[in-house]
């Protein structure tokens, strides 16, 4: 039955198009037969009209081109009233002919191959499928006949989708059939300029915007209701967190005078400060150092004996943070007007956040906007007895005094990678174990192969592919147990450090409550919005980069698009995105990786430059490492840069900047780097991309041309 009936379709869309018929569904074959069919219409105004019903129902129904002009005939035809009466029936009569044929012949079938991907889809049409429709009627982001074939396809019922159409439609109706009536009045070329006629066309062109602010408006009311607005506010912006986000949020709402509450339950700084970024650099800074003595011989010097004391080490750490911590206090953002408060926040209204301090006071704010930065902790898998042997993490291991004889890393990304190193090169023989084929698995494959024979030659045993099972204790003896191609591994250790990912922050706020939408993060639009406008996530707690300057480069849209919302409001751009790896070589990447490029299908060429050519990592012993630049084949445009070398986080800079402001390979070239420098390697990268590109031809009718000056 369902073939017979596709065959019907199929018949009629093609005798549609074999007989030419969609020359009757133009503008000029309206304004052609417009004095014809005004007379049919005075002599036969109900035939007419039924015959015209019949027609856009046909044409809707089948999903044939012409539907615009229908609806524009509806007016010239019928005027403003009943041609809108007409239309409005017609339409949605024929949309849900079109939704039902589409639910019947193709409903079952995708359901069937698609149904576990659909599953959110399904479930989301189900709870709001008569919202969503209304949106897509009233604001068509989709061509009118593709909503019609795609709700076909959904759970929503037959009789939602026909009224949630004949009203949603019917707006946009109005404002066609009105624009029809005036092209019926156009008789003459001067009659293009008429008011009437210029102001139908105006409307066409700015209903679409009014139309979406509308169904904002309609969408807001249906969020916020059983929710109780302040007439009046404490705060223009809460920012809950005070890590990287946080504090930018805050600084930014203070420097443009708004009232702003920073709220904080741990420390100020967050994890970058305190257990992150700046103790893990000093950290291996240290360990650098120990490294470099080891290569005294290199540089001329026959011995250079150091004797490590892992305790100063980590209170030189601990110095470095206490340093460092002036800059993200309390005292300082107070100084700079913001309103900071210790203790634990909570939502309990869009507009209202509770917080509790340290003795169990509550204290009460509303506010306009509200900016969740919480962060993130890091992950501990459930791996059996991994709580007996006691672990490690980023957060705690600052607080050894006593190095690892044997310390275990699991986890092969940017923070195993960076530990391992450091803690092999202070003493302890440390055992890597990936769970993955390679180290670092998001850069190229030839950077995870440097980065592991380095540490190898530095003696850390690298176990990729080995996937931890259990830990034991045995004799007294903590093990872990690995699995690599079927077979069990036993590793003794005396310490774990685990660094296999972060997890956000997102219980205990009041999220739930509330209904915001978390997955492994919080659910943002482009804007960072959560479900509610006026509440904002950033940093870690709302991804899509677990990086510090990416919470800072949030904070700026969170807090502009949260005060200034409503007049101005800015998009996040994640266009270029720096980060560093920082172990011994770095590791810096902006832009795509050749593996992305590859996976993504898009046509690039490679641009190399060695650093064993470069003068100052010649003299300063450190030749090793490479600039690998991907552009589109033939043009000097950037699509991404890797770096691995001695200083590559600085030396990305320069990649970084170009990219976000257009700049080719061309401008590196012609910019003037001191000698002798490491920022060298970009123009002698940009340098070898100009060679591999000299125009050939030129350059040997040149030859002649000189060859013919010499005579």
């Amino acid at each position: 039955m369902k073939k017979l009936g596709l065959l019907l379709i199929t018949v009629l869309i093609v005798a549609f198009f074999a007989f030419d018929l969609d020359r009757f569904l133009t503008l000029e074959a309206l304004k052609a037969g417009q004095t014809t069919f005004a007379a049919w219409y005075q002599a036969s105004p109900w035939r007419v009209a039924g015959a015209y019903l019949l027609v856009y129902v046909a044409v809707t129904a089948l999903s044939l081109p012409g539907a615009a002009v229908m609806t524009l005939a509806g007016g010239a035809l019928f005027g403003l009233w009943v041609g809108t009466l007409l239309v409005s029936f017609a339409s949605s009569l024929g949309a849900t002919l079109a939704f039902l044929v589409s639910r019947w012949l193709l409903r079952d079938w995708v359901q069937a191959r698609y149904g576990a991907r659909l599953a959110a889809v399904n479930a989301g049409m189900a709870k709001d499928g008569a919202l969503y429709l209304f949106t897509l009627r009233l604001v068509p982001v989709f061509p009118f006949f593709v909503i019609n074939l795609l709700m076909g396809l959904t759970p929503i019922k037959t009789r939602t989708f026909y009224w949630v159409s004949q009203l949603g439609m019917l707006a946009g109706t109005l404002v066609y059939v009105n624009a029809g009536t005036q092209l019926a009045r156009l008789d003459s070329l001067s009659g293009i300029l008429s008011p009437g006629l210029v102001a139908s066309f105006a409307l066409l062109g700015v209903f679409p915007l009014l139309a979406k602010r509308l169904v904002a408006l309609v969408q807001a009311r249906q969020l916020y209701a059983g929710w109780e607005k302040p007439r009046r506010f404490d705060r223009n912006l809460v920012v809950i967190g005070a890590g990287s986000g946080g504090l930018v949020t805050a600084y930014i709402a203070a420097a443009v005078k708004a009232r702003v509450t920073l709220v904080e339950q741990h420390r100020m700084g967050g994890d970058c400060l305190n257990t992150g970024c700046v103790p893990s650099k000093a950290l291996i800074r240290t360990a650098t150092l120990l490294a470099q003595l080891r290569r005294s011989q290199d540089f001329g010097i026959r011995a250079a004996p150091a004797e490590v004391d892992f305790s100063q080490v980590m209170e030189r750490v601990r110095r470095v943070v206490r340093t460092v911590e002036p800059h993200d206090s309390a005292e300082r953002y107070r100084g700079l007007g913001v309103d900071v408060v210790a203790g634990r926040a909570r939502l309990v209204s869009p507009w209202a956040v509770e917080i509790t301090d340290e003795t169990g006071a509550v204290q009460r704010l509303t506010t306009r906007g509200i900016v969740i930065a919480t962060g993130a902790r890091p992950f501990v898998p459930p791996i059996p007895g991994i709580e007996a042997v006691g672990y490690l993490t980023s957060d705690n291991l600052w607080d050894l005094r006593a190095l690892p004889r044997r310390l275990v890393v699991l986890g092969g990304g940017p923070i195993g990678a960076e530990l391992a190193q450091a803690f092999a090169r202070l003493g302890s023989e440390v055992t890597q174990v990936e769970m993955l084929p390679r180290l670092l698995m998001r850069e190229d494959p030839e950077v995870s192969d440097l980065i592991a024979a380095r540490f190898r030659a530095e003696g850390i045993l690298v176990l990729v592919d080995h996937k931890a099972k259990r830990f034991l204790v045995e004799d007294g003896e903590k093990i872990l147990v690995t699995e690599h191609a079927g077979a069990d591994r036993r590793i003794p250790f005396d310490a774990v450090l685990v660094a296999v990912g972060r997890v956000a922050n997102l219980t205990g706020y009041g999220l739930e409550e509330l209904g915001i939408r978390v997955g492994r993060t919080i659910e943002t639009n482009a804007y960072l919005q959560t479900r509610y406008p006026n509440i904002y996530a950033v940093g870690d707690v709302a991804g899509p980069y677990q990086f510090t300057h990416t919470a800072a480069h949030q904070a700026w849209y969170a807090a502009v698009n949260a005060l200034f919302s409503g007049f101005k409001r800015f998009k996040a751009d994640y266009r270029v995105i720096p980060w560093v790896t920082f172990t011994s070589p770095e590791v810096a990447r902006v832009g795509l990786s050749e593996a992305e490029a590859q996976a993504q299908g898009i046509a690039y060429e490679v641009t190399r430059y060695g650093l064993d050519d470069l003068d100052r990592a010649i003299a300063d012993s450190d030749a090793h490492g490479f600039v690998k630049v991907l552009t589109p084949p033939g043009k000097d445009r950037i699509l991404g840069v890797t770096l691995v070398g001695a200083h590559a986080g600085e030396l990305l800079a320069e990649f970084t900047l170009a990219m976000k402001h257009g700049l080719g390979l061309n401008k590196i070239l012609g910019t003037i780097h001191p000698y002798p420098t490491w920022s060298e390697a970009a123009k002698y990268a940009a340098g070898a991309w100009k060679r591999a590109h000299a125009p050939q031809t030129l350059l040997a009718a040149l030859a002649r041309f000189h060859s013919w000056r010499r005579g």
